[in-house]
Formats: structure tokens, sequence, C-alpha cells
């Protein structure tokens, strides 16, 4: 069963049981025939198992940074703009428990196999999931009300108060070790296994920790504790290894616009083929007037020199043109954005430069696969959803945010990720000495204890390592960062109206113009109107002049301390249970 995210449907039990609405509320009741006709064999138990695939997520997760610091698109999201809503409808904004209905059914019921390693296999996928589930609902909803049975029309259970974050996050750790316990250890990309296990429990520990330790909830250390050993576990597995193959300046480009994933490094991927399945994520990178997808200047700042000095240790860094400012990065700059040299995934010729694609300038490549796949719904290369390196991140970072690491972790961890790409390692000593301001400017709720400049180089390597992977939501909620939206949100740096050359060849690239671009070189294959994209003065701040960097977003994002690391829960659904109330801050 090739196709990961494809739900497989119950032959027997489908129409009695989950239907297609949304809400448990409305589900027939069980059967017990159909049961007895359905839960005899393993191959039964993997049927109903390979059903609960469809809960993991697809091309999406690589559109999500969209919605965040990292990346602009042409249309601004509402998480951005401080702008969503309280939705009305019963479980909708995310407030459904379908999902949940399905696994605690397979859970109520797998014991009616007669076999036993059937039974420990799959009742362990079913709690993965579980885990899965509820660590999602945690970190949008906080509080949320804890289920591990069935639920029938009129059970009392329905309509109870939301369980303590702590009480349901212990429940997701006893799933998740039972599922590490139970699961074997096979190396299967598009399958859950013990693996698939331990990196889930590494970043459900590291996200809990975290938060916990930012949003001072208390009893922060034994979910870091549990991250860390985790991580450290499939570490020592020895299992899984970084992909190398092509060298420093292809290999991390090649590990996402590839076809087709291998167990290298990939633990789990969602599964995209010619005949079967295809994606538009290639499209929405592609298209000027959907996507026009742009990273963000402080995330080109945030990446090292070749020598390991910080871009942001130059002095005119602020105002340096782009050619320039590509030139001796560390090499994952230009295999996740296209640089002066950019030539397609499968060509070898230079890409000509396109501004009508990317908001902001630098335009978005990983994950860009061969230009036959841009067209709408033409994509086939596989989604990751799990890799090792998160796992060489999260076990540095627990040990740091513990106060425990040594340099021994960080030459297992981080300069794991760093010889991938021949950068210099991440030495404990001098980053804590010297602690990078720039990026205290980006995070100054960061830990200020003797750990903070090593935390801020683990911050750094994992928004670099993980960018467009849909990490970085969940990373600036947990640390307490979601004032980070209202940061500008810029783009490549201009010195003045005109022709720029990106190449350093002698040819003009990009033209640059007020209303006017008559005079523009016929070989330009750019065009910016700063009457429609602005610029914006680095150093002063102000936008509306003739030289800066390009400031999609002028509006500058909205977030709310007190409301925003919470979704807010449906009104119908509040109306119908007088024990549930509402996340603070959010009003009808």
């Amino acid at each position: 069963m090739k196709n990961l995210i494809q739900p497989i449907i119950f032959a027997l039990v489908a129409i009695s049981f989950w239907g297609c609405q949304d809400d448990f509320l409305n589900r027939p009741p069980k059967d017990g025939v159909e049961l007895n006709e359905f839960f005899n064999t393993a191959n039964d138990l993997e049927v109903a198992v390979n059903d609960l695939y469809s809960i993991l997520p697809g091309d999406g997760l690589y559109d999500d940074d969209a919605s965040t610091d990292n990346t602009l698109r042409e249309t601004i999201s509402s998480r951005i703009k401080g702008s969503r809503t309280v939705p009305t409808r019963k479980g909708s904004g995310g407030w459904s428990w379908s999902q949940l209905r399905r696994i605690n059914f397979v859970l109520e019921n797998y014991h009616r196999v007669d076999n036993e390693a059937a039974k420990a296999k799959y009742s362990g996928i079913a709690r993965f999931f579980r885990a899965y589930f509820y660590f999602e609902k945690v970190k949008r909803f906080g509080d949320v009300p804890w289920y591990d049975m069935v639920l029938e029309v009129g059970d009392e259970g329905l309509y109870k108060a939301r369980d303590s974050r702590e009480f349901v996050m212990d429940k997701v750790m006893e799933d998740i070790n039972y599922a590490i316990e139970n699961i074997p250890a096979e190396k299967k990309l598009n399958r859950i296994t013990k693996y698939t296990a331990m990196i889930l429990k590494a970043r459900i520990g590291l996200h809990e920790g975290t938060f916990r330790k930012y949003h001072n909830l208390g009893n922060h250390e034994k979910f870091l504790q549990a991250a860390a050993a985790a991580a450290k576990d499939l570490i020592d597995s020895g299992a899984y290894t970084l992909f190398t193959a092509g060298g420093k300046d292809f290999s991390y480009l090649e590990l996402f616009a590839r076809n087709t994933q291998d167990d290298v490094e990939t633990i789990l991927s969602a599964v995209y083929t010619p005949s079967d399945r295809r994606h538009d994520l290639a499209y929405w990178r592609t298209s000027p007037t959907l996507g026009a997808l742009g990273l963000t200047k402080d995330l080109i700042n945030s990446y090292l020199m070749t020598d390991g000095s910080r871009f942001t240790d130059q002095e005119g860094y602020e105002t340096m043109g782009f050619y320039d400012e590509m030139q001796n990065r560390d090499p994952r700059l230009t295999q996740t954005t296209a640089g002066p040299e950019y030539s397609v995934y499968g060509e070898s010729g230079r890409e000509p430069v396109d501004m009508s694609i990317t908001r902001t300038g630098y335009r978005v490549i990983k994950a860009l696969p061969t230009r036959d796949q841009w067209g709408f719904g033409a994509s086939v290369n596989d989604i990751i959803i799990f890799r090792y390196a998160e796992a060489l991140l999260i076990y540095a970072e627990a040990k740091a945010e513990l106060g425990t690491l040594t340099q021994d972790d960080l030459d297992i961890s981080i300069n794991k990720l760093r010889d991938r790409v021949e950068m210099p390692h991440l030495i404990l000593a001098d980053a804590n000495a010297n602690p990078d301001p720039y990026q205290e400017s980006l995070y100054p709720n960061v830990d200020q204890e003797g750990n903070k400049g090593v935390i801020l180089e683990i911050r750094r390597e994992r928004r670099i390592e993980l960018v467009q992977e849909g990490l970085r939501w969940d990373d600036l909620m947990r640390w307490k960062e979601g004032e980070k939206v209202e940061k500008p949100m810029l783009g490549i740096y201009f010195s003045g109206l005109g022709a720029h050359d990106f190449n350093n060849d002698g040819v003009a690239d990009v033209y640059i113009y007020d209303g006017d671009d008559s005079g523009a070189p016929s070989e330009v294959t750019a065009r910016i109107d700063i009457n429609e994209r602005p610029l914006r003065d680095p150093i002063t701040g102000v936008t509306g002049g003739t030289s800066g960097n390009i400031d999609p977003f002028p509006q500058r994002g909205s977030f709310d301390e007190n409301r925003d690391y919470y979704y807010p829960i449906p009104i119908e659904d509040i109306n119908l249970n007088d024990n549930l109330e509402q996340n603070p801050g959010w009003v009808r």
C-alpha cells in the first residue's frame, strides 16, 4: 500500500461507524455482528489501522511556513495579521474529534484478534496516532477533554469540562511510550515504526518542555529529559544517518527535490506518484498570482558565513546587495533560495531572475522539483514528515534548555548537520562567551542564564535546517516569541532606482523604477515598480524612498500575547456544553 495519505476504508464497518460527518455525536451505534465479522485476523487489524494514516499531513506541511515569519506569500494569512476569529459551526476550527473516535474504536476492539504479535504492533500504532492527535490538539487549544473510549450519543462524557494540559500530556506520553515498546524496529518509509514513535516522542517532549519553561507552567524538566532521551535512543540505534549524496552544495537540495525518498535520513514520508496521487507544491512556488512565496530578510541574515562567522557582524550588512550577500555563506542558503547562479533542479543552464513569483525577491527553491512538475496538480515528489536531522536538533536543544549540554553532545548532533555542508563546528564555550546580539534581537525571551549563547545558535541552526518543513510556528509558540511576527518582514535590498546585476556578469537582471520603466535595458528579466512594491530604509525604518529593502507587508503582523498562543473554540460547541469555557481573550 504505497500511498501513505490515501485512507483505506474498512470494507465491513465504514458505513456503520465512520460515515463522512465531522462530529462523532452524529455517529450511529456500534453493531456487534459486524464487529465479529471484521476483527478476526491480523490482516483485518492492519486494514483497520491503515485507515488512521489519513490523520498525517501531506504537501500542506511544506506550505505552513507561509503563515510564519519565515516566508510571505501573495495573500497574508490571518494568523500573521492577527485577524483570526472565533468559528461558529460545531466541530470547526480544529475542534473536531472524529479522528479520535476512529482511533479509540480500534483500541477497543483490537483484542478480538487471536494473534499476539499483531495485537502488540497495531495497538501500538493506534496509540501512536492517539498521541499524535492529542499533541496537535494541545498545541492548538491548551486544555482539552481526554477521551480514551468510543462515546455514543447520550454519553455524559460528551459534555465534560476540559482536562488539564498536564493530565492530557501525561496520557500522551503514556501512549507514545506504549507505541515505542510494542511497534517493531523496522525501517519503512510510509508506515509507522518504532523509530517513528521515537522521533514523535522527542518532538512532543521538546515542545511541551520548552512551552512549559517559557510560559512558566512548571514541571518542564521531565518533558525535556524525555525529549533528550528519545532523541539519543534514536541516535544510538544507528538506524539513520544524514543524506549526503551530491556533497555539500547539492545534498540538502536533493533530499527534498527528488521524487522518491529513501530511508537513509527520511523516517516517514507521504508518497506521491504520477498514476496514483499528485500535489500542487511546485505550482504554489512558481505561480505569480497565487503563491509568490518569498523568504524573509532576517532569515537570510541568519545564515552564517562559510568560515563560521556571523553575516550580521559585518559592517554594512544591512545595505549589502543581492550578489554580495550570497557570497561565502552556509551552502544551505542557495539550496533553499535561488542564488546568483541558480539552475532549476535537473537542469544545467542558469535560470533568469524572476521577481514576479516571489513576494520578497528571495525565491523559495527548497523542495522544488523538476520543471515538468510545476503545473497545477503536477508534482509527485514525496513529502518528508519526519527525518533524522530533527532528532539531532531536538537532542541539542533539550540538553541546552536543561543546562546539561556538553561539547560531546554538540558533536553528535548540531555538528553532524554542519559536517554535511562542511561548515565549522559549533563550539559550546565560544557560543556562550559571545552570544549573537542579532539572534537575541529576534528572540528576546530566550533563557538569560549561562547557556543563552548556545541556545541562540541552536535556534539559528533549527530555523535554517528545518525551514519550510512546517515547524516554525510551533517553535515561536513554545519559545513564547509570538510577537516576532510584528517585526518587519522584508525582502532584498536595492541601493537605488535603475538596473541591478544579480549575477555579477555585467548584464542587468532587475530594473527598479518609479512609475516609468521606459529606461529599462532590454536584457532585464525582472522589473519592480516602487509604487507597487515600496522600499524600506533598513537604517531609518522609513518606507517610501528610492532605496531600501522590498517591504511587501508594511502593515506589519499583529500578535496578542494574552490570546494568540491558543486558538478559539467554536461558539456552537460552547453553547452545547455548559462545562466548556472559551480560551482567554477570545470573544464572539
